[in-house]
């Protein structure tokens, strides 16, 4: 039996590869061992458990964006997280860590450095975090998931998905999701969601946009994020087309909202990116123009590709999206090119190449 732990939490672009991962290992030996370790403040703590999977937490290490007094608490915070991870990774008899990225990945690189844990690093965006960069002074063993992510020992092996999502028969998904959904059959779709968190400037865009895009007939199924859902969002129809605007706080199987959708304006996670080339759905790709710019690389290679369009941050308003939305998912023939760009872009079997490397890792 083979005693995996896998670190990993704050957004979805870090908890959807780390189930995606951990799923595939039980379904290759059902008898491996996995806990997966994030914090009380990121989203595993509801989808870890909700995927059937052991949860242990550590206390999150923010490093502060400026010089101020809690610079100074970062070592003694970041000491009794290692010691947290350590325990964890004894108490599991852990024979490989494997690390996702976010604030619990330090704590646990270190913990498994200083026990002598081989570890495995899966670096998501194509800039990569703080965390995995000091992790490749622990270990050669580094996937990424774009060509050209600056990662020493680096090797590509694409996004670990979920088999609902690499697998996704739209057209046996379609009529139960559109229901689902409330959205009504033959017309243009637009799915907008600015991933597990939202964003608010999508949202905002949006919110000034549905009312012309409805009333050309064009649905909307907008996923805000659980934070930016109030009770008064209700649907909203044209009765003159019939078209809807359908607000939602979140998606547990996006791949039913991915089924329904002929377009989609979204941010640039990884995720995102990794998941609308593995389902075939054309994108309007809006990267968040905060951080360290990886989402902006994340989008890159398949907006070159004519797979996607860029619209800045900036100038994500809800005329400019009309202007490039509507005629855009109201065109078949373009989004069948679409579509067709972006396939082939990545490996289609990350899910088990990511594990290889895992499981080799555990045996030495």
């Amino acid at each position: 039996m083979t005693n995996v732990v896998l670190a990993g939490g704050g957004t979805a672009g870090h908890t959807s590869p780390l189930i995606a991962t951990a799923h595939r290992l039980l379904a290759r030996d059902p008898q491996t061992r996995i806990v997966a370790v994030g914090t009380p403040k990121g989203l595993e703590t509801r989808v870890v458990p909700a995927a059937g999977l052991e949860l242990q937490l550590i206390d999150p290490v923010p490093l502060p964006r400026t010089l101020n007094l809690d610079l100074l608490k970062v070592p003694l915070r970041l000491r009794r997280s290692i010691n947290q991870a350590r325990r964890i990774l004894r108490s599991s008899g852990a024979d490989v860590l494997v690390g996702f990225g976010g604030y619990v990945a330090m704590p646990t690189y270190v913990a498994a450095r200083e026990l002598r844990i081989p570890i495995v690093v899966h670096e998501q965006n194509a800039v990569p975090g703080l965390a995995n960069k000091v992790a490749t002074r622990f270990t050669d063993r580094i996937a990424v998931t774009f060509p050209g992510t600056p990662l020493r020992h680096a090797r590509v092996v694409g996004m670990p998905l979920r088999p609902e999502v690499t697998g996704l028969d739209r057209d046996a998904v379609a009529p139960g999701a559109r229901a689902g959904f409330g959205l009504e059959e033959g017309l243009p779709t637009l799915l907008v969601s600015g991933g597990s968190q939202g964003a608010r400037s999508i949202n905002n865009a949006i919110a000034d946009a549905y009312p012309e895009l409805i009333a050309r007939g064009i649905q909307v199924l907008h996923v805000l994020g659980p934070r930016n859902f109030r009770d008064d969002m209700v649907p909203v129809v044209d009765e003159a087309t019939g078209a809807s605007y359908r607000p939602i706080a979140y998606v547990d199987a996006m791949e039913k909202a991915y089924a329904v959708a002929d377009l989609m304006v979204g941010r640039s996670g990884a995720g995102t990116v990794m998941e609308t080339i593995a389902v075939g759905l054309p994108t309007v790709l809006v990267p968040l123009p905060h951080g360290n710019g990886e989402q902006a690389r994340n989008a890159d290679a398949l907006v070159a590709a004519g797979g996607a369009l860029r619209l800045a941050d900036a100038e994500c308003t809800g005329d400019r999206l009309v202007d490039l939305v509507a005629p855009l998912v109201t065109d078949p023939a373009r989004l069948a090119r679409m579509r067709e760009a972006g396939r082939g872009m990545v490996p289609g079997n990350a899910a088990d190449l990511l594990c290889d490397m895992i499981l080799e890792a555990a045996r030495r």
